[in-house]
């Protein structure tokens, strides 16, 4: 294995300043996974099990830092949507179609949105993708409830059983049906 590469005192000073700087957590570990190289001497393997990373993830930050400088350290990091069909910007131009129906009460069936989403990107796509995109758009399932939040089950049990019809039923009181034959 090669040695590895010096840090100048103007990179320890820079990484220090960086530490105490750092707006996230996601930056913050991003520069100690150099800094405990530069000012302690720490291997991947034990930077690795410091921060609760893989070493090779250490690595490619360490070098990253070396060949770009501090600019690698910083930003968002590695998320993001990188196997995305359509933009946001493409999915809502798509939902657009929708908005009207849906602002005038109707109900948006997912299996319509799922034909016109396969249709655009040409080629199939499970239902989840939709769905998420669905959410992702602020759409959500409206279903009714099976029974107002503010009900008396009590109540309704006791009006079940002193209703007209149960009562009628209780003393027998019903109608005799002629037999025409007879």
């Amino acid at each position: 294995m090669s040695r590895p590469a010096p840090f100048t005192d103007k990179q320890r000073e820079e990484l220090a300043e960086m530490l105490k700087a750092a707006p996230n957590k996601a930056e913050y570990q991003r520069v100690e996974a150099v800094w405990l190289r530069a000012e302690l001497g720490l291997s991947s393997e034990e930077v690795g099990k410091a921060l609760g990373w893989a070493p090779t993830s250490v690595r490619r930050v360490q070098a990253a830092y070396l060949r770009e400088g501090a600019k690698a350290l910083r930003g968002p990091g590695r998320g993001g949507r990188r196997n995305e069909n359509l933009t946001v910007r493409e999915e809502a131009e798509l939902l657009q179609e929708y908005m009207l129906e849906a602002s005038h009460g109707g109900v948006i069936e997912a299996g319509k949105v799922k034909a016109a989403y396969e249709a655009r990107v040409g080629h199939t796509v499970p239902p989840s993708t939709v769905y998420r995109m669905l959410g992702r758009h602020g759409w959500r399932k409206l279903a009714p409830r099976p029974r107002h939040t503010k009900s008396d089950l009590v109540a309704q049990a006791e009006f079940k059983k002193n209703s007209p019809t149960s009562l009628q039923k209780k003393s027998g009181d019903r109608r005799k049906r002629v037999d025409p034959s007879a």
